[in-house]
């Protein structure tokens, strides 16, 4: 998923155009990413979907099926956690174990970004590093008291509709 998405990222814009005085660019892999995105979205929000279950045997599967688009779109959280919601875990095991995964995958990751990082050398923006902490905090700090009061399909729908708006952005070259 990563090669594709580098290949892609060398591509042209297909389309550029002005709004509100800024010019923006309709990338190849943002559509590509957005165009996926919304995909899987509609397949996550579909009636016909919602019934539907992945047995424990296919969770390898699950994981290099979001390994990869996950890779290719920078939402591997996303994806892994539209696969979970089908694996029949109470709200509490689908955060559990979402969190355990994506500390696992952030570890095997780090290292990589941390060598590139270094190399290219640009200057770190502790503010930025700060604000994306506090956020972290916050987030996680509102989702343990909301947790109680959330059912699993409600949980479905708001991840589903903040990704169809990062969808749209990426598509329209707003993000």
């Amino acid at each position: 998923g990563a090669l594709t998405l580098g290949w892609l990222a060398h591509l042209p814009p297909l389309a550029e155009y002005s709004l509100l005085g800024r010019t923006l660019a309709v990338m190849p892999v943002k559509l590509t990413v957005g165009l996926l995105i919304l995909g899987f979205v509609a397949m996550e929000l579909s009636p016909a979907m919602a019934a539907w279950r992945f047995d424990a045997r296919l969770l390898p599967v699950g994981g290099c099926v979001s390994g990869f688009f996950g890779g290719l779109s920078g939402n591997q959280g996303a994806f892994r956690s539209m696969f979970l919601l089908k694996t029949g875990l109470s709200k509490e095991q689908f955060i559990a174990t979402g969190v355990v995964l994506a500390v696992i995958v952030d570890l095997a990751r780090m290292p990589v970004y941390g060598v590139a990082f270094f190399k290219s050398g640009p200057p770190v923006d502790l503010m930025l590093v700060v604000v994306a902490c506090l956020a972290a905090f916050a987030g996680s700090f509102l989702a343990a008291r909301l947790l109680k009061k959330l059912t699993i399909r409600s949980l479905q729908f708001i991840v589903g509709m903040l990704l169809i708006l990062v969808a749209f952005g990426m598509i329209t070259g707003v993000l």
